[in-house]
């Protein structure tokens, strides 16, 4: 097997992967948003971390998007490139999915 189509496969290996964890974090947020508006009475602090999840539900969407479309390019470089972004988005994103929970778990507990 080639250098450049082994790479090609492993690029769209890292695609599908991210397509599936981002997609499934547009449903985690979506449904932490839901537990959020059930469980916690309407305090402050509850809207600022509904914000903060449904931002990262879009950062979510937007990577699986990439993802997406960086699995269905025929262009390798254009692959490469789609690839890029949704590996900084899905990171972006976990980065604020870690900074929301860190902001729900403190103020759950100080409340």
């Amino acid at each position: 097997m080639s250098h450049k189509s082994h790479t090609a496969q492993l690029d769209d290996d890292i695609c599908v992967h991210i397509f599936a964890a981002s997609g499934a974090m547009v449903g985690v947020c979506l449904t932490v948003v839901g537990i959020l508006r059930i469980i916690v009475g309407q305090h402050r602090v509850d809207l600022i971390g509904q914000d903060m999840l449904a931002v990262n539900t879009v950062i979510y969407l937007a990577t699986t998007l990439t993802a997406y479309f960086g699995l269905r390019t025929r262009k390798l470089q254009r692959n490469h490139r789609l690839e890029r972004i949704a590996d900084s988005l899905f990171l972006i994103g976990l980065s604020i999915t870690t900074l929301t929970t860190a902001f729900i778990a403190c103020a759950m507990s100080c409340c």
